[in-house]
């Protein structure tokens, strides 16, 4: 797999280095860091060349000290003078990446302007999966790990699981969520029709027909399993009823995870203005790094 990471020398960027050290295997894997070299300029305008280019060989430095040794392939340092987003972009395309990881400055409502300045604009404009990551994964256990089902996403997300090495201690799960068969309290009238048998024989018929849905779901989620790495087969698969990014968010709490994995699948821009969307839900408001994967429009 050839890995991306882009860096600037933050805390934040430095800990996607982190998580990309956790899943990358160096006898495999080819792995290049980016860092643009105009975003240092306007950060110290009239400094010489001599003293940007040290800059970039400190925070080189920094990068190289938290990757695991041994690369069949030495690491690679992009640095050009394009603005961060378009170089990070311009990079992955010259590389032909299959992953890009860029460092997110926080979570919640406000960061989904906010990210919308480097991180975002890669998330929207790459054509290949993108790892927005977080936070650093505490050190002394595994990985925590939920990825989200998707009927139209599960061969892209089986295949860029696949592709990833998974460290020992690893801990997957999957989650899929149906829709429930109410949104909120029944009304008091509903419970007034219901006394009468026709209704309730109508309404035992929809009951049957949710828990055959629910049932179908649970086998669904088993044979995606299935496809998934080794990694991601010792627990059941998670049936939740519900919104799918309300959903994932409270197991990803529950679970303190450490990495979602959603598939990211084309919608139009009203539905997403309307509506919103999983992977945008869980990219706003997920505490845990967050790897998107694209699917083709059919």
């Amino acid at each position: 797999m050839k890995i991306l990471v882009a860096v600037d020398g933050s805390p934040k960027s430095l800990d996607a280095v982190r998580l990309v050290a956790r899943l990358v295997n160096p006898a495999t894997d080819t792995l290049a860091v980016y860092f643009s070299k105009l975003e240092l300029e306007r950060q110290l305008p009239g400094k010489s060349h001599a003293l940007i280019d040290g800059a970039i060989a400190a925070v080189r430095e920094e990068a190289w000290k938290l990757l695991p040794a041994g690369f069949a392939h030495e690491p690679e340092l992009i640095s050009d003078s394009q603005t961060a987003a378009v170089g990070i972009l311009d990079a992955a395309a010259r590389a032909q990446a299959d992953l890009l990881v860029v460092g997110a400055r926080g979570h919640g409502a406000i960061e989904s302007f906010l990210l919308g300045s480097v991180s975002r604009a890669v998330v929207h404009g790459a054509h290949l999966p993108v790892l927005v990551a977080r936070s650093a994964i505490p050190a002394g256990r595994g990985l925590r790990v939920l990825v989200g089902h998707h009927p139209a996403s599960t061969t892209a997300v089986a295949a860029v699981a696949q592709k990833l090495h998974w460290p020992a201690g690893t801990e997957g799960r999957v989650i899929g969520v149906t829709e429930s068969m109410l949104a909120g309290p029944v009304p008091v009238w509903v419970k007034e029709r219901v006394r009468d048998p026709d209704t309730a024989a109508i309404a035992a018929a929809w009951q049957h027909e949710h828990d055959d849905e629910v049932a179908a779901l649970g086998g669904t989620l088993k044979t995606f399993q299935g496809t998934l790495p080794p990694a991601f087969q010792g627990h059941e698969p998670i049936v939740a009823q519900g919104n799918p990014g309300e959903k994932i968010l409270e197991q990803v709490k529950a679970d303190g995870t450490d990495l979602v994995i959603v598939g990211r699948t084309p919608s139009d821009a009203l539905s997403r203005w309307l509506l919103g969307s999983t992977s945008e839900a869980v990219l706003a408001h997920a505490a845990a790094s967050v790897l998107l994967v694209p699917v083709e429009k059919k």
